[in-house]
């Protein structure tokens, strides 16, 4: 993925953000908490820029279904798929208008329709678009009823919008209940640090039992809290991935909600240490 202006600022702002951290603030309480901060700026822009991605390909899916329906209505009148293609470029496809104005042009340039369909679907890059492409393209090449490859087209990618927006729907509550529960998990591993820890390091020093591995010097709470934060930051990560696959069937759809979970922990548990 190319690194864009706003990306690149962002990485920018972090690495000052950070510079300033550990030139002045190496023995302060919000040194941890600001470096959290500094991690969730660097990655904020890449985050929308995967988040805006995925809504642009929805919005293809859903434009493109428009686009096949005007299409079969306009072959079954009696108007070839190459002149119907120029016929469609003047209407409005959303963010798919461009690359189907491109697709017209091709073709009125004298581009058969086959490779300027291939192009079409190199340059929208969904696998929902390609798949349709593909049959549109062997229908055109072999002839024949070309409407009803197109109607079958329209209504298997209606089909398969209508099934996503129908499993988001049904695991929604699932969703919630991954934040729900992971903000628990977050709570009991502060009350660990901040309450059990410290009473846990109090007793075994008053019976003379805090010691290190082989009898040497006594490990404190901040060594035995370390491994915590990175177990929150973990478990934020895949269970993001998680319900990014539950609820939309893509890995990279689950990136938002690993960021989110991710960046409540850094935020949470350092500006808990910074804080209390």
């Amino acid at each position: 993925m190319e690194i864009n202006k706003r990306q690149f600022i962002g990485v920018i702002l972090a690495v000052i953000i950070l510079g300033v951290d550990f030139s002045f603030l190496t023995k302060e309480k919000i040194f941890y908490f600001i470096i959290g901060i500094s991690i969730v700026i660097a990655a904020l822009p890449f985050v929308v820029t995967a988040i805006l991605e995925s809504s642009k390909e929805k919005e293809n899916n859903e434009m493109f279904l428009e686009f096949s329906r005007n299409l079969v209505e306009s072959v079954r009148a009696g108007t070839p798929i190459s002149k119907s293609i120029i016929n469609l470029k003047d209407k409005y496809y959303g963010s798919l208008t461009i690359n189907i104005k491109k697709l017209a042009n091709q073709i009125a340039l004298g581009i058969p329709v086959k490779q300027a369909l291939e192009t079409f679907a190199r340059d929208v890059n969904s696998k929902v678009i390609k798949r349709a492409v593909n049959l549109i393209s062997e229908a055109e090449k072999a002839g024949g009823e070309v409407e009803n490859i197109l109607d079958s087209v329209a209504k298997s990618v209606n089909e398969i919008e209508k099934l996503k927006k129908e499993r988001l729907s049904a695991i929604y509550s699932l969703v919630v209940q991954g934040y729900i529960i992971f903000l628990v998990f977050i709570v009991i591993m502060l009350i660990m640090q901040f309450k059990i820890l410290p009473m846990t390091a109090e007793i075994s020093q008053a019976g003379g039992e805090f010691e290190g591995i082989g009898g040497g010097g006594g490990y404190g709470t901040e060594e035995i809290a370390k491994p915590m934060l990175y177990l929150l930051i973990a478990q934020g990560l895949f269970t993001g991935l998680v319900i990014g696959k539950l609820a939309e069937g893509s890995l990279k759809a689950g990136i938002k909600h690993s960021f989110a979970l991710v960046a409540l922990s850094l935020l949470i548990y350092t500006g808990a240490k910074a804080f209390f």
